[in-house]
């Protein structure tokens, strides 16, 4: 077992510290940066228009940028959130709950220096659990039928529902959509037109990178382009002087680091949540356990680290259930694996033994990525600062036209540009109706997959529906899902009956 994982090590860094490996790691780290540190475009924006780029490249490269991206900018964003109070993506709104009041208090230098310290710490923890933990999950995954399958990836699609931010019954809604849309194109099995209204262009279904791109990219252009401003806030001068923490502050970090990656590393497993809410549990934790909660908003070390140390652990450990067993743990992960099955590589169990290069290659410039952060990171604030400040009204027409290159380039037809108009008018409108478009996608993403494994589960129990409770794996995920999805009637009705005595009830 220890010979193995020592091969496979060896394996992934080989691939890592490859020239490819670092040009791409290098590339999807500073994007990263980029991206979280300018506030309005957003981490899934980004890869969503790099996406077409990824056609090109090598399956490892293009996850080692993507998955570069992803993490650079959880750095990123902490920058923006601690000196100007603008989190560059919703992971880092945390951080500005005390990053900021530091600031104000001269201390910018030492909140940047602890955050760097715990995003680093998180994310080599969360690396470690990722490098033991998805071959363990793996192994067990490999007894799995379409069966479970496809009872795991309905509690999937319910978790995603129920544990975002918006309203669940909308979020299921979306879902459902997702699935719906998810239909278009000839039946693989039938050879039969579904929903594709006698067009060509539709017989493959849409195309992903359009959805995608109209439902995020569009969107978030559309919505920051009146709103954000630049050069509204300069930030004061950072010397590796004040960027000396005390004695009191090195005293106070340790343990919200362990507590937070902790935390980061249990929810970013878990389908739905990833490191937004591992942040805010991290930080109401922290503000629980300590002693004096009342330094909490005005400056707390704790109320920094624990944030940041839980979001990076969150982003590495989100990556075990999506490469095995084909299940994102959030949107971006559904990217990823959007990514995977483009180049023809089918997540799950058998991923590791069949391609173990790609996903050891991935974990090992987890560790040179982060590495690079450390070492960028501070060194680039300045120019950080001064990249925040350019006015929106200058980028945005930069990223729109980026974006139609990006999607034609994929097939050479205007069709998929309408495609993205379309459905960049529906994530707008989809936001003003504050519905999530994130369940949309991931029901678009699996439901192919779903609907394979409920056609194989049905000849396997020769057309009786009983064959998914007849198996006990299956049967507990069916459960699991059936019990969340009773709890959200309940939680409903019950609220509902509170409203109703509270009109009742005299002032």
């Amino acid at each position: 077992m220890s010979g193995g994982l020592v091969e496979n090590i060896a394996l992934g860094f080989s691939v890592a510290l490859s020239p490819t490996g670092l040009m791409f790691c290098l590339a999807g780290v500073s994007l990263g940066m980029v991206v979280g540190v300018l506030p309005g475009i957003g981490t899934l924006a980004a890869i969503a228009m790099l996406l077409p780029l990824t056609y090109k490249l090598d399956p490892a490269a293009a996850l080692i940028m993507l998955a570069g991206i992803y993490y650079g900018a959880a750095y990123g964003g902490s920058i923006t959130a601690i000196l100007l109070n603008l989190p560059g993506t919703a992971n880092t709104a945390v951080a500005a709950l005390d990053g900021y009041p530091m600031t104000r208090q001269g201390r910018a230098g030492v909140a940047l220096l602890l955050t760097t310290i715990a995003s680093f710490a998180g994310s080599i923890l969360g690396l470690l659990v990722l490098a033991l933990g998805a071959p363990l999950l793996a192994g067990v995954a490999l007894r799995f039928g379409s069966p479970e399958y496809f009872s795991l990836l309905v509690l999937g699609l319910v978790c995603a529902a129920l544990l975002s931010s918006g309203k669940p019954l909308r979020m299921l809604a979306m879902v459902v959509l997702g699935l719906l849309i998810g239909t278009v194109g000839i039946d693989p099995s039938s050879g039969f037109n579904r929903l594709t209204f006698g067009l060509p262009s539709l017989f493959d279904g849409f195309n992903l990178v359009a959805v995608v791109l109209g439902l995020f990219g569009l969107p978030e252009v559309i919505r920051n382009a009146g709103s954000i401003q630049g050069g509204m806030v300069r930030a004061r001068d950072i010397t590796w002087r004040t960027m000396l923490p005390s004695r009191d502050d090195w005293r106070r970090t340790p343990g919200p680091i362990l507590r937070g990656t902790g935390v980061g590393g249990f929810f970013g497993a878990l389908p739905g949540t990833g490191g937004t809410v591992a942040t805010f549990v991290a930080y109401a934790i922290e503000k629980r356990v300590n002693r004096q909660p009342e330094r909490f908003g005005d400056g707390a070390v704790e109320g920094v680290v624990a944030p940041e140390a839980a979001n990076n652990a969150a982003i590495q450990t989100a990556f075990i259930p999506t490469l095995t067993l084909g299940i994102p743990g959030d949107v971006v992960m559904a990217l990823i694996l959007a990514t995977l099955i483009i180049h023809g590589i089918q997540p799950g169990p058998a991923m590791l033994s069949a391609h173990p290069q790609i996903f050891w290659g991935l974990a090992a410039s987890f560790l040179v990525g982060n590495l690079l952060l450390l070492v960028l990171n501070l060194p680039l604030i300045g120019l950080w600062v001064r990249l925040v400040s350019l006015p929106y009204r200058f980028l945005y027409p930069v990223i729109v036209v980026l974006v139609c290159i990006g999607v034609y380039s994929i097939s050479n037809t205007v069709f998929d540009v309408w495609l993205v108009v379309v459905f960049g008018a529906i994530g707008y409108f989809m936001t003003l109706l504050r519905c999530e478009p994130a369940p949309l996608l991931l029901g678009l993403i699996l439901g192919p997959l779903l609907e394979e494994h409920l056609r194989r589960a049905m000849l396997i129990g020769r057309g009786d529906p009983m064959v998914f409770l007849n198996r006990p794996l299956s049967a507990i995920f069916l459960a699991i899902a059936a019990l969340m999805v009773l709890w959200l009637v309940v939680a409903a009705f019950r609220a509902a009956r509170r409203n109703r005595r509270g009109g009742i009830m005299p002032g």
